[in-house]
């Protein structure tokens, strides 16, 4: 079973245990990243094993390999035997591993951790890319039998990511650290059950002084809590969620909370991906039962669909996949979702007589429009790129227009309900308000579908202008329990929703 190691880069050895101590019941071992430690603290790390009471990596990682040490080789070499030396008689507790970089040849280092039981880790970084044959790099790390290979490797794409699993396969077998760092690289650091890697590296997270010792590394709360990392194995069914750059979901917290509730053996990842068509490569490498389609693929998956619900055929947009016999089927929870929230927020059953504005026209404005139109609301639709509000308006009579003043005129008669589809106002652009040449009157309703930040600087100002507002959160859970019954072919247990915080 793979396991979870502590990457340690506190400043002082009583600062690293104390984070020791913070996560003792969540990790199995940890790393001491001496390269990290005040340069007084450096020659005083023998003692650490018996102090940290687990399994200890000893490591000093260069500069050019991610970490911080910048010194001579000779200097990190005496480092690393003081390490090991034996202080005392007495034979304390010693280093498990020491972490050996491939280019580091000295026989004399790697005997006495022989002798003094330390079993040695040869690693391999590479910060630019994914080697291109990276199966051949972990077989050439291989020296002597008892020793751990590892590489950790930098994907610039989704395509990366599928070699370091496809290098997975080709290296069963062999005893080794497989992981892929930064953004792309977070599904290989949760899946080292299906990689066949021996341990993932987490941190502090949240600690003002700590910084990750790795790009990419989780927080071993997040990686037991939100991803049950100690139930994955290779049987655990695979779902997740792909766009771009998708910085801000809740889609893995609720369905791995319900997986969690339901004891189902499944868990729910993020996949970020400029490319659809790569996601659904990997998703046929891995097996991945279903998935949610985020900004900006929810028409471009059209084109790989076998099967089209009748809400994706009318609306033209797929937010959720579901894998059949014969390939993928598209459906779009988006639009309940959205109407569903909106009604139940204004206790009615329809929109006859409602003016009603929409800003955007991308995948979920398409949803939106679709069911102002079945819900009898007339429409003007606003987008930057006024062709896009022109093609989304066409099938429904409704106005269009540019995000101008233009369109602000045209907003006149449309005004009773606003309707903000687009990811304006989300991290990074927290302050970005589309509508901010409108000057709200404190009778319209301002619906935003984004649901975090809970209030954006659209809603903010349009609250503060006496509107009532409602933002998308009720819309996400509400789509998120049509796309579980698409998954598992059965009815959302609503008995849970008390239990599912967001």
């Amino acid at each position: 079973m793979s396991r979870i190691c502590l990457c340690l880069t506190g400043k002082t050895l009583g600062r690293d245990l104390e984070l020791l101590e913070k996560y003792r019941k969540l990790i199995d071992l940890a790393e001491l990243r001496v390269d990290c430690l005040d340069p007084d603290e450096r020659f005083l790390i023998r003692s650490f094993p018996e102090k940290a009471g687990v399994p200890v990596i000893l490591t000093i990682r260069r500069k050019i390999d991610g970490g911080q040490y910048i010194g001579g080789e000779g200097a990190r070499i005496a480092l690393l035997s003081k390490g090991l030396a034996f202080a005392d008689a007495n034979r304390r507790r010693n280093f498990a591993y020491i972490d050996i970089e491939e280019d580091l040849d000295v026989p004399s280092l790697e005997e006495a951790a022989r002798t003094f039981g330390t079993r040695i880790i040869r690693s391999y970084h590479n910060l630019q890319g994914v080697d291109e044959d990276l199966s051949a790099k972990i077989r050439s790390l291989r020296r002597v039998g008892d020793e751990i290979v590892k590489t950790a490797v930098m994907p610039r794409s989704l395509e990366d990511v599928i070699r370091i699993f496809r290098t997975a396969k080709e290296t069963a077998g062999i005893d080794k650290i497989l992981l892929g760092m930064g953004y792309y690289g977070i599904s290989t650091r949760i899946l080292t059950a299906w990689l066949g890697s021996h341990l993932t590296y987490a941190f502090a997270a949240g600690e003002p002084d700590i910084s990750p010792g790795a790009p990419g590394q989780l927080d071993p709360r997040e990686l037991v809590k939100l991803y049950r990392f100690r139930e994955i194995t290779p049987k655990t069914r695979l779902f997740g969620i792909t766009g771009f750059p998708l910085a801000v979901t809740s889609s893995p917290l609720f369905f791995n909370s319900v997986f969690s509730m339901e004891n189902i053996n499944a868990v729910y990842l993020p996949f970020p991906s400029n490319s659809i068509g790569v996601f659904l490569q990997l998703a046929e490498e891995l097996g991945i039962g279903g998935a949610s389609i985020t900004v900006p693929h929810k028409e471009a998956v059209l084109a790989a669909l076998v099967f089209r619900s009748g809400s994706v055929q009318s609306i033209g947009a797929c937010n959720t996949l579901v894998q059949g016999p014969e390939g993928w089927m598209g459906y779009n929870t988006d639009a309940l979702g959205f109407s569903g929230s909106l009604l139940g927020f204004m206790k009615r059953k329809n929109l006859r007589r409602e003016g009603v504005t929409i800003i955007g026209a991308g995948g979920v404005a398409r949803a939106v429009a679709a069911e102002v139109f079945r819900l009898k609301g007339k429409a003007v639709i606003l987008n930057r790129t006024v062709a896009r509000a022109r093609d989304l308006a066409a099938p429904y009579g409704f106005s269009w227009g540019r995000l101008d003043n233009q369109g602000l005129e045209l907003m006149e008669k449309h005004t009773d309900i606003i309707i903000q589809t687009t990811s304006a106002g989300m991290e990074p652009e927290v302050d970005k308000d589309p509508l901010e040449l409108y000057p709200f009157t404190g009778r319209e309703l301002v619906m935003d579908i984004i649901y975090r930040p809970e209030m954006t600087a659209f809603l903010k100002r349009a609250r503060n202008a006496g509107c009532a507002v409602l933002n998308g959160h009720d819309m996400f859970l509400r789509q998120a329990r049509y796309q579980y019954s698409l998954f598992f072919k059965k009815e959302f247990p609503e008995q849970l929703m008390d239990r599912i915080k967001i």
